[in-house]
This record gives structure tokens, sequence and C-alpha cells, in this order.
């Protein structure tokens, strides 16, 4: 008997239901020269969907949208700005088959992690619909007592947000909710790779009934071209972006001239620490958890398993052995726990970096290559006693590898987490209060799991120091990245 493979058969239908096209100023419209870039399944390499490419004079009109709309947005209440993100946060949870599908078909994750990231992403929208009627000032008696100080938020501006192709629904919400909940006009920037869930879910958010132009999308094979325009235009007031170092360094310097607000979600290379007392079974699936999300393309992925030497074996073949328990697949297709890499550049960077750790001493445990047949899948790898001079712990894997060195005592370890440019998220597992405190404080990191390989929340503060970058997305302080404050002085209301 053929078994079917029901939530791929309702591909073709959703596919050729989403919109293709650029949304400029409420309007679904083709590139001005005519221009489309293909997407593609990443677990097969064949083509799901045509989309409109955007070229700079189309950059340009989406900003034109988002300043025309500014003024009016802003000026709208608070509760209604709230309400729109609650309708939508509805939307996205009652479609969420529809999301998930299109999210394993574009960027390969399995459907069941899909389903997660549609329940993580669509929570900024109902985190910012509350966030958006709690913006507030302060009013205050000058210490002199002469005067009165009224300090006050208002929107930004017009922003340009980026987002990178691993998180499709998460990286656009967590940066549009706030956006208009704080009142600011948009111009979104999908990653070329994945950029269909977000055009569904600006489909949902004209829906849910935001006003046209307060969000413009315009998908583009030629992101430094389109967005250069923008970053020189004195009408653009921040810049959002989440993506790579380099870029992101690239991006610092051009919003320089004009002196943009920025948020910057880089790069990272978590440190994943285990002391000798930690619950080694909580360790392991913690382990799983911080390294396998999105087949290891996440950036608070664990990259560098720092393990207490008189437990390093143990911890070695636990998790070796769990790795090697999974099964590669398309992300549609039932018992798949570990979709794709991206593209075929991807595999190939995880392959030089395991090879250069072999070449310098490690050992396999598990996995080790590049799975032979159509798509870019990589084995579940573990390597063991990987030297401290390996570039593999240097640079962001990006891929499901897991790197374990040892360490003896708690200096060793912690120097060895803050061994790096990056600072976004950290791990640590031990069952003692004092040494967690203590070893937290010492960690050069913007956010750290305590004794869980999950840390991501709406309702929490997300990002990174050092090279990881600044700003925050989520929690209280996200709102924040889209508001200015103005402080007005007001004369003694009690002189004569």
């Amino acid at each position: 008997m053929e078994i079917v493979n029901t939530a791929l058969a309702g591909a073709p239908a959703l596919l050729h239901a989403i919109p293709h096209e650029l949304l400029i100023g409420g309007r679904w419209r083709t590139a001005q020269d005519g221009r489309t870039f293909t997407v593609e399944d990443p677990a097969t390499g064949q083509p799901l969907r045509d989309v409109a490419d955007a070229s700079p004079a189309d950059g340009l009109a989406a900003l034109d949208a988002a300043v025309a709309a500014q003024s009016e947005w802003a000026a709208t209440a608070p509760r209604e700005r709230g309400e729109i993100l609650r309708r939508a946060f509805e939307i996205v949870t009652a479609r969420t088959e529809d999301f998930a599908l299109l999210m394993t078909l574009e960027m390969g994750k399995p459907l069941s992690e899909a389903r997660g990231e549609v329940a993580y992403g669509a929570d900024f929208l109902r985190w910012f619909s509350e966030e958006a009627v709690r913006i507030s000032g302060r009013y205050s008696i000058a210490p002199d007592g002469r005067s009165r100080h009224l300090v006050t938020h208002k929107p930004v501006g017009p922003s340009l947000l980026i987002t990178p192709w691993n998180f499709p629904l998460a990286m656009a919400t967590r940066k549009i909710a706030p956006a208009i909940a704080a009142g600011c006009t948009m111009v979104l920037k999908p990653a070329n790779l994945t950029p269909l869930t977000s055009m569904l879910l600006a489909s949902v958010l004209l829906e849910a009934g935001l006003p046209d132009g307060v969000l413009n999308v315009i998908p583009t094979s030629s992101a430094g071209a389109v967005t250069g325009p923008l970053l020189r235009d004195p009408r653009l007031r921040k810049v959002s972006f989440t993506g790579s170092t380099s870029v992101g360094r690239q991006l610092i310097k051009d919003s320089a001239d004009t002196v943009l607000r920025t948020s910057m979600e880089l790069g990272g290379n978590a440190p994943f620490i285990v002391f000798e007392d930690a619950d080694l079974d909580a360790a392991v699936t913690g382990a799983m958890q911080a390294k396998l999300r999105n087949m290891g393309e996440a950036c608070t992925a664990a990259n560098r398993f720092i393990v207490h030497e008189s437990i390093g074996g143990e911890f070695a073949s636990r998790l070796a052995e769990r790795m090697s328990a999974l099964t590669l697949g398309h992300g549609t297709d039932a018992g798949t726990d570990i979709g794709p890499l991206i593209d075929a550049k991807s595999v190939a960077k995880v392959t030089e970096l395991v090879r250069g750790a072999l070449d310098d001493g490690a050992v396999v445990l598990a996995g080790g290559s590049q799975r032979a047949g159509a798509g870019h899948f990589f084995e579940p790898t573990v390597l063991m006693d990987v030297p401290l001079g390996s570039s593999i712990l240097a640079e962001e894997i990006f891929g499901p590898v897991a790197t374990i060195t040892t360490f003896s005592t708690e200096d060793q370890a912690i120097a060895a987490a803050n061994a790096t440019e990056y600072g976004l998220a950290a791990y640590l597992f031990t069952k003692d209060l004092n040494r967690s405190l203590r070893v937290a404080q010492h960690i050069q990191s913007g956010m750290l799991g305590l004794n869980t390989g999950l840390i991501s929340s709406a309702a929490a503060p997300f990002g990174g120091i050092k090279q990881s970058g600044f700003g925050r997305e989520g929690g209280a302080e996200g709102i924040n990245e889209y508001l200015s404050t103005q402080y007005i002085a007001i004369a003694d209301p009690m002189a004569e």
C-alpha cells in the first residue's frame, strides 16, 4: 500500500494562495523591472515559487509609502495598534498548519519544530499587543523646585527591518510587532532564501486591519543594492538587523552618515558548560535542545561543549548515542528528526570545519559527513577531544555538529567559555547554586540558560554583547528600540 504524505499533498494549494509580489503602500505589485527569483526546497533542491525581485527603485518606493503613512500611524491610539496585533496573533495561531508547512518547505525544519516556531513567533504579536498600551513617561519636580520635568516617548519613525532565513516567522514578528506597538512604519527586507513566510505574515497583518503603508515588504536577490539607498536616505530613522556579524559591521558603517538608530542581533558561538555535579541526563537533554534546534542553524546554538574531565567521556558517549539515533529526512515526512541545511554553501562550510577539526586531531563519535543524494543534509555529528586551536571552536558552525573539550577547574571553564569574539548565549549545568551564580557573573553573554537548553521567550530580552551585537528584542525592553525620548522643561506653575 502506498504511503501518502498528507502534509506535502497540501503544498501546491498553499504555495499558489500566498502572495508572491512586493507589498508597497498596501498593494501587492510586481517589481518595477519585472524581475523575479526562485525559492527552493532545501530538502530536494526543487523550486517552490517565483517571487518578485525588488530593485533599488522598489526599495525607495517602499520607503516613500512608509514615510507617507508615518504621521497618521504615530497618532493612532495605542489600544488600536494593540488590537491589530492581537487579531494578527489569533489569525496566525488559527493558521498554524499553513505557516508550519510553509516554513518546512522553504527552510527545511521538521513540521513539529515549525509548529513550535509558529507558537513562538505568534507570541511576539500577543506580547507587544499588550506592551502597546504600556508606553509610559514621567513627570517630576526639578531638584531645585523651580521647574517641572516631563519625559515622554515617541515613535522613532520609518524603520528598515532586515531578517535572516533561519526563523522566517519569529525573526519577522519580533521586529514587526514592537514597531507596530510603538507606532513606527516599516520596510521589511526578508531573506531571499525564505521570503514566503514573511509574505504570508504580511497578508495576515493586512487582514487584521493594519493600515496601508505601515508595513511594506520587499524581497530581493540584491540586498545591498536595495538597502544601500535606504540607509543613505535621511527619512529612514532606524535599521534593525539579524544576521552575520560581518554584514552587521557593514550596516553599522553604512548607517553612520545619517546617524540611524540601530539594533544588531549578530552571530554567536555559545559555550555549553557541564560541571561534574550536573544532572547528566538533564545535561544531555539540554545539549540536544541547545545544539539541534533548527538543525543547529541558530545563533543561540551551543557550539562548544566544555565538560568537566571527570564526566567528559560519559557525556560524549551519551550525546553521540542520542544524536546517532536521529532520522534525517524531508521535514514533512513522519519520523523526521533532522531536516536539511539551507543550501549547498552551508553544507560545504560545515564539511570544511569538521575536516579541519579531524585534521587537528579531533575524534568522531557520531556522524561526520554530508549525506549523499538530493538535498543539503549533514549528519548529526559529535567530535571529541577537539584541540583548542581548531577553527571549529572559533567560528559559528550553523550545523548539527557538537564539539567537546574538557576542563579541570572552574577558572578554566570560564576562560574557555569567554574565548570568543561573540557574546550572545551561553549554557551552564550544575546543581550548585552558588557556583551557578558565580560563574554566570563571569560569563560574557547577553543570555544564559541555567540547567536548560531552551532560553528564547517573547517575554524576555533577546540579544548579545561583544560582536554578537547590541539592542534587545522581546521583553519589556523590546519596544524601547522603536521609541525616542523627549524631555520637556516646564516653567514652575506655582511661580507668579
